[in-house]
């Protein structure tokens, strides 16, 4: 388990475990790579960020990490691994969010891409991404870093 803040000074608790803060959490972020690329979206107020958001009613959390991902960047998930969860003590409300690693075999362009700009490919992720405004808060932690780590060792 990992304790740190996050860009808004909001302690964060991050664990590769099996639903350690919820079994049932209302948010998701997805870290996807298309062709060797990292695919991400641009968020329309916040900056580059990978996809993700809230769980609708009704839905799992697995449904909402595709969902995301088409509705941000237009990409079909072809295999999702469930990664870890984070816990943000915010000022106003604490979150829950489990994180996946998706493979996106293919990208469909869209006439919307809801609050997003639609997909963007990086070959790599920035070192300084803490410092360049034009990703997001999302983007400027300690879960990415962690996650990149996770990923490259355990899948």
């Amino acid at each position: 388990m990992f304790t740190f803040k996050d860009y808004y000074n909001n302690e964060v608790k991050l664990s590769f475990q099996h639903h350690p803060f919820s079994e049932d959490p209302r948010h998701v972020w997805v870290i996807c790579k298309y062709k060797d690329k990292w695919l991400l979206t641009k968020h329309k107020e916040r900056g580059l960020e990978f996809p993700g958001g809230k769980v609708e009613k009704g839905e799992t959390a697995e449904q909402a990490a595709k969902r995301e991902v088409m509705e941000e960047t237009g990409g079909e998930i072809q295999q999702l691994c469930y990664i870890g969860q984070y816990y943000v003590y915010g000022k106003r409300e604490h979150v829950a969010k489990n994180i996946y690693y998706a493979v996106v075999d293919s990208l469909h362009p869209k006439i919307t891409y809801f609050e997003t700009e639609g997909p963007k490919l990086l070959d790599t992720i920035p070192e300084n991404i803490k410092q360049s405004s034009g990703f997001s808060f999302i983007m400027k932690d300690e879960v990415l870093p962690h996650c990149i780590d996770y990923i490259k060792t355990t899948l």
